[in-house]
């Protein structure tokens, strides 16, 4: 045995052998998961049942790719919120009625709590976090403050969201289409008007 190999003791080996085994586990976890998020992806692709434990999948949000477990039963809204802490869209009625969860998925708009989290897999998700920062707002979030078209501000993410898609999509609404096109959002402290304005005043000018 050369003076070298006599030099060594135990506790350098350890800590060799503990950082070698770290970065062995470090990749073999990883490519579990990778396999197992395939196979979940496979699953779900075929219509075969997956869960219901946690299975790893991975969400496009506002341009991120964020990769988390989660059980079959967990909406997007719990994922994004509880998960993810992209808490913009608001748990409220979390029965698809009042829009405070509104997002976009791939461009249409969808209330959270009735998707998936497993099913926005593979789809462009967007949050009122997306649009824009206090620093730096769209146009669709500074026209609400600027209407004060925000109170308590539960709905009023959802209510961005949902302004953005709709002058997007409807320029030059009237003011009926405007009231339908909204109705989807519910505000429990009553700035209709505010909100009214904004998505009427930026649809005459052609969009956001």
């Amino acid at each position: 045995m050369s003076a070298k190999e006599n030099d060594q003791s135990p506790l350098d080996m350890s800590r060799r052998g503990f950082l070698k085994g770290v970065g062995t586990g470090a990749v073999a976890t990883g490519l579990l998961r990778e396999a197992t998020e395939a196979n979940a992806a496979s699953a779900l692709a075929s219509g075969e049942p997956v869960g219901p434990g946690g299975i790893p999948i991975t969400l496009n949000v506002n341009g991120t790719h964020r990769k988390l477990s989660v059980e079959p039963r967990v909406t997007l809204l719990d994922a994004l919120r509880n998960r993810l802490d992209t808490t913009g869209c608001k748990k409220v009625c979390d029965r698809g009625t009042c829009g405070a969860c509104t997002v976009m998925l791939d461009g249409d708009v969808v209330y959270s709590c009735s998707v998936l989290a497993i099913e926005a897999q593979g789809h462009e998700i967007v949050t009122a976090e997306g649009l824009g920062t206090p620093d730096a707002m769209s146009e669709v979030q500074a026209s609400f403050v600027e209407n004060d078209a925000l109170q308590c501000g539960f709905c009023t993410p959802g209510f961005v969201v949902a302004t953005t898609a709709f002058v997007r999509d409807h320029p030059n609404a009237t003011l009926e289409e405007v009231r339908e096109g909204m109705g989807g959002n519910l505000c429990r402290c009553g700035t209709y008007v505010g909100i009214t304005k904004v998505a009427y005043d930026l649809a005459k000018k052609g969009g956001a």
